[in-house]
């Protein structure tokens, strides 16, 4: 009997949370997903008799659309070349900052976050810019060099590239402060012990720093992942997913089914796809975190 009053009174306290959750994300989900099986346009919003159930009609279409592939290998490309980089510089200015040797450690930190909390549209707009074929930052700097100007938003081969050097200038800061929280948690007298023992500094970086760190690496890497495989305000600023569709990202891709043609239901069906891409990597990552621990 107490049991089922306590769970009654819990049940009580999460009510208002609960009902929030169903109400703000399930039954948003599940209409979605209703809407991927049905040919869902801007006709249907001004009359809903037009709405017609096509089963796996847009999920048939996904697969035989080129444009789908071109956006998935881009978003690809950007994930996996570009957040691996970001990890790494990441990792690198968290050790630099967390150094003895480095001085005015909180101003550095404050000036390495301050990208994160900037407006990305505004910073698109000053990179784009900056990228400018005939004015820009970049290609006066390879002039001083005698390298001649790069189209860096023009040229397929140099639009993505340019767009991961920004995503990475963007948003190293938010996982430099949780390498920095990781380091700052690695007890000192494992190093002093590795000092006595003549150890290198590559030697204590290999057998402390980086097994210690390997939970919030792990952690990192999966909110990397995840935010990188939405990339979307970048290319809309600054390239439109041009030029020849080279930076054209999924989250791009299904903007512009569902909110330029008005192709809704095919729009979402391009959502669950790329959730289900990203619950196969995340997952993925879980099982290699596990061997490795185990």
């Amino acid at each position: 009997m107490k049991e089922k009053t306590s769970i009654g009174i819990v049940l009580i306290f999460l009510s208002p949370a609960l009902s929030a959750i169903f109400l703000f994300f399930i039954l948003p989900l599940l209409s979605a997903l209703f809407i991927s099986f049905t040919d869902f346009d801007i006709y249907t919003l001004g009359d809903f008799r037009r709405l017609k159930f096509v089963g796996l009609e847009n999920y048939i279409k996904i697969f035989e659309d080129d444009l789908f592939y071109k956006a998935l290998y881009n978003t690809f490309y950007f994930v996996f070349i570009g957040g691996p980089l970001s990890i790494i510089t990441s990792l690198l200015a968290a050790l630099l900052l967390n150094s003895k040797f480095i001085k005015l450690k909180k101003f550095f930190r404050t000036v390495y976050f301050l990208p994160v909390v900037t407006t990305i549209v505004a910073v698109a707009i000053v990179w784009r810019y900056l990228y400018h074929p005939r004015f820009g930052v970049f290609n006066y700097i390879l002039s001083l060099f005698g390298i001649n100007a790069i189209d860096w938003l023009g040229d397929p081969k140099y639009a993505m590239p340019a767009i991961i050097l920004l995503a990475i200038w963007k948003n190293f800061g938010y996982n430099m402060i949780l390498f920095i929280a990781g380091l700052q948690n690695i007890p000192t007298e494992l190093y002093e012990a590795a000092e006595l023992d003549g150890a290198s500094n590559w030697q204590k970086f290999k057998e402390i720093t980086l097994p210690f760190l390997a939970p919030t690496t792990f952690f990192i890497s999966i909110i990397t992942m995840i935010g990188y495989f939405q990339l979307f305000a970048e290319p809309y600023v600054m390239t439109q997913g041009g030029p020849l569709n080279s930076t054209l990202s999924m989250v791009l891709y299904m903007y512009q089914e569902g909110f330029r043609w008005w192709n809704i239901g095919y729009s979402v069906s391009i959502a669950f796809i790329l959730f289900i891409i990203i619950l196969i990597i995340t997952l993925i990552q879980f099982r290699y975190e596990k061997k490795i621990h185990y």
